[in-house]
């Protein structure tokens, strides 16, 4: 399995976006999470990013956050996680990331938290409420243990912000694409291209784009608009289609899943 960083190198050196679908893991069910990871691999995503159900997810709109909370309603913590991720790992060809807020890995313990996930095979790591003061020591664990720990910069970031996330950064930065939080909105804040150029002016690390691009009309038109990014992130235009099992669990809902992953990946073509 490569690492998040080769897969996305390789994208750019093709002049190519990758697809990064997000789930949240235990919803609606663990085996649907299970089902849905395998079929976003069949249908061409090229990394997964599978986040941690958790009580209080500042950074998550109204679906992920209903998610998480129907996940953790069904027992799912960090140690099913784990358990889902043993499942999948041989059997997975694209790379994971766990999505996870810094509390939960508090409670765990960092280092014990860092060395079971990548024990599990998992490549990446993104922790959105990280403290900048806490990166350092995170980034040298996650280094030892090779994951990649991935850092979030916002519209909002001030020109010292962004050059302080960027040369902490290990190999990769979220660039999140609008203020606020998660969700599926009708429009893109195109103001970003110039947070996006500004970054690429400053480093050749790699970007991802995320947090509100949920259509593959959405998808084309930032492609077209030559953002300097080399990932899109995609989640709750995802858990909106896992959401509908509450409503009709005869709803074939994975193959629903993985026809919209192919109809991202066509658009970014």
């Amino acid at each position: 399995m490569n690492s998040i960083s080769q897969v996305l190198q390789k994208k750019r050196q093709n002049s190519q976006c990758a697809l990064i679908p997000f789930l949240t893991a235990g919803y609606p069910t663990i085996q649907l999470t299970i089902e849905a990871l395998f079929m976003l691999d069949k249908q061409g995503a090229d990394i997964i990013e599978l986040g941690i159900p958790y009580s209080d997810a500042l950074a998550d709109g109204p679906l992920i956050q209903n998610a998480s909370k129907v996940a953790l309603n069904n027992g799912v913590y960090i140690d099913q996680v784990l358990q889902i991720l043993n499942k999948i790992q041989s059997k997975l060809v694209v790379p994971i990331i766990i999505f996870t807020y810094y509390n939960p890995i508090l409670v765990r313990g960092i280092r014990h938290f860092i060395q079971e996930i990548s024990q599990f095979g998992v490549k990446g790591l993104i922790i959105p409420d990280l403290p900048i003061e806490e990166t350092n020591y995170i980034s040298r664990l996650c280094g030892y243990y090779e994951l990649e720990l991935i850092l979030f910069i916002s519209p909002t970031s001030s020109q010292n912000r962004v050059n302080n996330i960027v040369s902490q950064a290990q190999s990769c930065i979220y660039l999140v694409s609008n203020t606020g939080v998660t969700g599926i909105r009708n429009y893109i804040n195109y103001d970003i291209r110039f947070m996006s150029n500004y970054i690429h002016s400053k480093t050749n690390k790699l970007i991802m784009l995320g947090f509100g691009i949920s259509s593959p009309i959405q998808v084309s038109n930032i492609l077209k608009s030559k953002l300097n990014i080399d990932a899109i992130v995609v989640g709750s235009a995802f858990t909106n289609i896992l959401s509908h099992y509450s409503d009709d669990r005869d709803l074939n809902l994975i193959e629903e899943l993985g026809h919209f992953c192919k109809q991202m990946k066509l658009a970014m073509i």
